[in-house]
């Protein structure tokens, strides 16, 4: 079986492709990406590497790729490419409004981008499954009704920027697609995604909670400065995100438009930092004044796309699950290791 997997020399579909290609040694991989493989993804891809094909092409051109895609028999649709302008994380980063500085790029990769590759997908008589890749981001910054509850896929959708407002666009798209051309198409809304390749790249450059304070401790800090422990979010294992997508793939039928692939469970600074400190001894953090905080983080923030989001939805369908919180982010470090010694 073959998967094309827009976007996969970066972060989240990078891992998406190698755990597809672990997954079946009979599998193959097909990335479509604007930027060429970097050192750590050649890495990454060595022990697979004669199963993969790469095609450096704008997934907003569509002849310059078209040829190269009929090369391939491919079966299956992952489509991830995307800009993600996000700044967050220090009172300097907050300043900054990345969205600014080409909304007109933002748009034509994040929605023409999708429209180019269901185009491609609806004229293939043998391709039985298509997933558009949104964003946790669709949502409102409040919700659900009932306090305390998970965030479900119905309802509290209102993006207000335009990440999030390209997310949604290119969600209904995929779904009138579907119902246009008989697609097995769905959208998956992950939460805040944080693990195995997350590194800065042409188009995102975030880095969630877990990766920073990962990083710190693993840099030798014995002290994090913040301005708050008791700040949280549905952080997600990029390696468990890649699973959840998969058993959408491979699943007989969709029911659903858009699945939430999450932990599904909010984790807050001070986890985090007390996991972390169980592999760094003596690592601890600091709360200190906004302005001086190495991570800034609003602790008002603890519902809607900030807070927990509802994974029965994929759990009933398919039966996958994240695994605990504090293994995955073990494993993170591990990775993080191992990586800067082979870099």
């Amino acid at each position: 079986m073959t998967l094309l997997v827009t976007g996969a020399t970066g972060f989240a579909m990078s891992v998406l492709g190698r755990v597809w290609l672990d997954a079946d040694p009979s599998a193959r991989l097909v990335i479509l990406d604007n930027a060429p493989l970097d050192a750590a993804a050649l890495r990454y891809f060595a022990p697979v590497m004669e199963r993969l094909s790469v095609i450096v092409a704008d997934v907003t051109r569509p002849e310059t790729w078209q040829a190269a895609l009929a090369n391939h028999d491919i079966n299956y649709v992952v489509h991830g490419a995307t800009v993600t302008p996000l700044s967050r994380g220090t009172a300097a980063e907050a300043k900054r409004e990345p969205e600014a500085e080409n909304p007109a790029r933002i748009i034509d990769v994040n929605v023409m981008g999708t429209v180019a590759m269901l185009e491609w997908a609806r004229a293939q008589p043998r391709l039985p499954r298509f997933i558009y890749v949104s964003s946790g981001a669709v949502y409102k910054h409040h919700g659900p009704d009932c306090p305390g509850e998970p965030l479900p896929e119905d309802g509290y959708v209102m993006p207000r920027r335009l990440y999030g407002i390209s997310k949604l666009a290119s969600e209904l798209i995929t779904e009138r697609y579907r119902d246009l051309f008989g697609l097995s198409a769905t959208s998956v809304r992950p939460s805040s995604v944080y693990g195995t390749m997350d590194r800065v790249t042409a188009g995102r450059n975030f880095r969630h909670v877990p990766n920073r304070i990962a990083h710190a401790a693993l840099d030798g800090a014995k002290r994090l400065r913040v301005n708050t422990l008791d700040a949280v979010g549905d952080y997600l294992h990029v390696e468990d995100l890649a699973r959840g997508i998969i058993s959408l793939l491979r699943a007989p039928k969709l029911h659903y438009s858009a699945y939430n692939i999450a932990y599904g469970a909010t984790a807050s600074i001070r986890d985090i930092v007390g996991w972390v400190a169980e592999k760094v001894p003596g690592f601890h953090a600091e709360v200190t004044a906004p302005e001086d905080a190495e991570l800034l983080q609003d602790p008002a923030l603890k519902d809607g796309m900030w807070g927990a989001y509802d994974i029965s939805r994929i759990t009933g369908e398919t039966g996958w699950k994240p695994r605990p919180m504090r293994t995955a982010l073990h494993a993170y470090m591990d990775w993080i290791v191992a990586e800067r010694r082979a870099g």
